[in-house]
């Protein structure tokens, strides 16, 4: 009796069905890694304030790496059938980290688009607490497959967020001091905003990697 064996299209199709956890891992290493990248362009167009344009078109260019990367992640979810993490888990951690990135460019685009002619402190003190929850949810992003201080990292991005929200309020309110010109009150009123915002989708990954811990306890 000859023995049968599964055709090499069958094979990719049965094993495709298991999970290659580094392939998920190794994207989510990729994408955070692109996060930090965004973060300290950012940093780095606020503190020097030259090349502009330049420097927003070099962080469009990060923010579009992002994309493609967070569209493989969803990609291979939808091919996997077994997966490493819950997939509810491993679509919101995807969707999050794009989300810090698109925050993170919409500010440099915003800088180029109103005319920005120098940062204020408070702005220059924000994005400094932006490149830092960046650097917390690279960090985390690297742990993920082992689960090492995961929390830890979870804890320093929420408290970012708090300090980022206290500048962010006093900024506002000094803006409506009588001070300014109503025109750079609208400017640093949404970039403020969005500085700000970036840190509050920093917190949404670190929830996100907060259930995720919860959940595989």
């Amino acid at each position: 009796m000859t023995a049968s064996f599964p055709s090499p299209d069958r094979e990719a199709d049965v094993f495709s069905l298991f999970p290659r956890e580094e392939d998920f891992f190794a994207l989510f290493r990729k994408q955070g890694a692109l996060v930090k990248l965004g973060c300290d362009q950012l940093n780095e167009m606020m503190t020097s304030f030259d090349r502009l344009g330049e420097r927003a078109r070099q962080l469009k260019d990060t923010e579009h790496q992002g994309d493609l990367v967070a569209h493989e992640l969803f990609e291979r979810l939808n091919r996997t059938f077994i997966t490493p993490l819950e997939r509810e888990d491993i679509h919101d951690l995807a969707s999050g980290l794009d989300d810090v990135l698109d925050a993170v460019e919409a500010i440099a685009s915003r800088l180029v688009l109103y005319k920005i002619q120098s940062a204020t402190p408070e702005a220059r003190q924000l994005a400094a607490i932006v490149v830092k929850s960046g650097a917390q949810i690279e960090q985390a992003v690297n742990s993920l497959k082992d689960f090492k201080n995961l929390m830890g990292f979870t804890i320093e991005i929420n408290r970012l967020e708090n300090e980022a929200d206290t500048i962010s309020r006093q900024a506002v309110a000094d803006l409506f001091d009588g001070q300014h010109e109503v025109l750079d009150v609208m400017r640093w009123k949404e970039i403020y905003g969005r500085l700000e915002g970036a840190t509050d989708k920093a917190e949404d990954v670190a929830n996100v990697i907060e259930a995720i811990v919860l959940k595989n306890r």
